[in-house]
């Protein structure tokens, strides 16, 4: 009985190709949204986890402010900032560090002959380009020598070689920064522009020293990085750096810290759980297309119960029992939802590998996400059939027969 009402709805379907195809409409946008929402959403999160951990494994940044609003925050311009000395008790007290970096940084105008570009210049060491995760892709990193003594000597960002020196090695060249003169000994690999906009090859490293005497003019530290040995505790190595750095700036037990330590960890699943959370409701708000496809479904069943009123009473007079009455009606709605429903995949499916590929974002197949969507469509089919085929079922067989 149920594939020959099967056949039958296919049947229907052929006879009124516009009718069928507008019904399945509202249901094949409603499933290509969702699984659209759902892929974009799964390609941000993926660019943004793959981006904080370019930054850096197993990273975490001390910086002045209180933690209640955050580094960099209000309060942050009145905390005490820190000194090289900090993190150098820092890698002496806490275990598991790798490398422990002083950064202090500025925007600056760089100036190579008729060149002009507007960069941020940071004043550290080569525990930096660790931490980080930053390649060289042309000369060498500071020598001993050259931060000891605060040489002038600088490497490049990809952006600022390219906007400086755009086709030349630029191994030996001068570069000026503000009124501070440096020569170029390196060059970093890109990264790229950032999931938040951030174009992250646009600075230029020196010695911290050398920022200190000529740049800065003192001897404050902006940040300090700490990148922990593969397998550390994160947590135990930001409770001890807590512990430590209360004790140098005198900050007793209850009293608010004027300084923040955070893990990237922490943040990856801030963000991550941020973005997951966005992508609920975004695919909750295509979900309601769904609804509205299936009220359209509904629609449409009524009318073809109308239209057919005679058809189903002499189904029932000639002996069809109610129940296969209702069996058919309920298979065609299905099918309906099924047809849209698979073009609706196919639709959702392409949208998503586009809109990937526009925004440089990973496509990843979903597969528990198409088959919900799926089964949705179909519950939807079998809900808002009900109706309609339970009306066609309880039809008066002589009452349907006098129907014109």
């Amino acid at each position: 009985m149920i594939a020959n009402a099967v056949l039958m709805a296919l049947r229907q379907l052929r006879r009124n190709p516009m009718r069928s195809l507008l019904t399945t409409l509202g249901i094949l946008i409603g499933v290509a949204a969702v699984i659209a929402m759902v892929m974009l959403g799964r390609g941000a999160q993926d660019r943004i986890a793959s981006d904080l951990s370019g930054m850096g494994k197993n990273l975490l940044f001390v910086m002045p402010g209180s933690p209640a609003h955050g580094p960099g925050g209000p309060g942050a311009g009145g905390a005490r900032t820190f000194r090289v000395e900090d993190a150098r008790a820092i890698e002496r007290t806490v275990p598991d560090l790798a490398v422990v970096v002083p950064v202090a940084s500025r925007s600056m105008v760089a100036v190579a002959g008729s060149g002009r570009w507007v960069t941020s210049v940071s004043g550290t060491d080569n525990g930096y380009l660790t931490a980080l995760s930053w390649q060289l892709a042309h000369g060498r990193a500071f020598n001993l020598g050259e931060l000891r003594a605060g040489a002038a000597v600088c490497i490049l960002g990809d952006r600022v070689r390219r906007e400086l020196y755009p086709s030349q090695d630029v191994r030996g060249v001068w570069v000026r920064l503000g009124t501070v003169s440096c020569r170029v000994i390196g060059a970093l690999s890109p990264k790229g522009t950032s999931t938040f906009g951030q174009d992250q090859d646009n600075f230029v490293l020196m010695p911290l020293r050398t920022f200190q005497r000529r740049v800065a003019g003192t001897e404050d530290v902006a940040v300090i990085f700490l990148s922990a040995v593969e397998g550390a505790s994160t947590e135990r190595i930001k409770a001890r750096t807590e512990t430590l750095m209360r004790e140098r700036r005198h900050i007793h037990t209850g009293e608010d810290p004027d300084f923040n330590v955070r893990d990237m960890k922490e943040v990856a699943r801030m963000v991550g759980s941020i973005t997951g959370v966005l992508t609920s409701l975004l695919a909750a708000i295509a979900s309601v297309s769904l609804l509205v496809g299936g009220i359209g479904i509904m629609n449409i069943m009524l009318v073809a119960v109308t239209e057919r009123t005679r058809e189903i009473g002499i189904r029932l007079a000639i002996g069809a029992r109610a129940r296969e009455v209702m069996v058919q009606f309920l298979v065609e709605s299905v099918v309906l939802s099924m047809v849209g429903g698979l073009a609706g995949i196919g639709v959702g499916l392409g949208a998503s590998l586009l809109a990937t590929r526009k925004l440089g974002l990973p496509f990843e197949w979903q597969n528990p996400m198409v088959l919900l969507a799926f089964a949705f469509a179909m519950v939807i089919g079998v809900l808002f059939g009900w109706v309609p085929a339970r009306k066609a079922a309880h039809l008066d067989p002589i009452a349907a027969l006098r129907h014109e």
